[in-house]
């Protein structure tokens, strides 16, 4: 019964040349973990889940606040107050009840990375601070492991793949952790709530690519301002 449902759920993909029943095989049996289950994490983990990723982890140790509610599509009101993994967890599960996932209801530290991070094949970066995307990043590039980052503020969002079959990674573009004193931040200076849904969902589909050996960025930053439409592609 469950290849029948696969074949059902799946086949407006698996009808791609580029994908067929092998590349969902392929997604069947990745690993993928999602750090930070907020504007970025929510679509990542809605997307990755309906395509058929097999396991999925959400790490996040934050609980869910109204202020999160314009951007953060997973929740509702009356979740306020839980914790966003262990929802996440839930919501996702009934998206697509023929995946695994687990939820992490943790704060990524120098003491558990390796620990959490070397369970998994692709390691998707939705955290909101410098600190935890440095510790991703380093901690993917001792493990081997490949790092779908992507960032969000006011209009712009950038979206990168790192540590990817040999490219570069997050400190060969911004070798030193800045002073957040002296970078803006969406707490101070906003988000449209829409922003991070294009971004996330650019992020949930260069991790489905990765996944699926199709062509995704290498040493390149994805720079998109949605006020006036601008796609930037930087190489490094």
């Amino acid at each position: 019964m469950s290849i029948i449902k696969e074949f059902l759920r799946y086949s407006r993909q698996t009808i791609l040349p580029e994908i067929g029943d092998e590349g969902q095989e392929k997604l069947k049996k990745a690993r993928v973990l999602v750090i930070g289950a907020g504007g970025l994490g929510c679509p990542v983990l809605q997307y990755i889940a309906t395509a058929g990723v097999g396991f999925i982890g959400i790490m996040d140790f934050d609980i869910i606040e109204i202020h999160n509610l314009h951007r953060q599509i997973l929740y509702t009101e009356s979740q306020i107050g839980q914790q966003k993994a262990i929802v996440a967890q839930n919501i996702v599960s009934k998206l697509n009840p023929l995946i695994q996932v687990e939820a992490i209801p943790e704060k990524l530290t120098v003491e558990n990375a390796v620990e959490v991070i070397q369970q998994y094949d692709v390691i998707v970066d939705g955290s909101d601070n410098f600190a935890t995307r440095y510790l991703v990043n380093d901690t993917c590039v001792d493990l081997n492991k490949p790092l779908v980052y992507g960032s969000i503020l006011k209009f712009e969002g950038q979206v990168a793949i790192f540590n990817h079959k040999g490219s570069k990674n997050l400190r060969d573009l911004f070798p030193e952790i800045p002073d957040p004193k002296y970078v803006p931040n969406c707490n101070v200076n906003g988000v449209l709530g829409s922003l991070p849904g294009i971004i996330g969902t650019m992020m949930a589909h260069e991790t489905l690519k990765l996944i699926l050996e199709l062509p995704t960025l290498k040493n390149e930053l994805l720079l998109f301002n949605t006020l006036k439409y601008n796609f930037t592609k930087l190489n490094f």
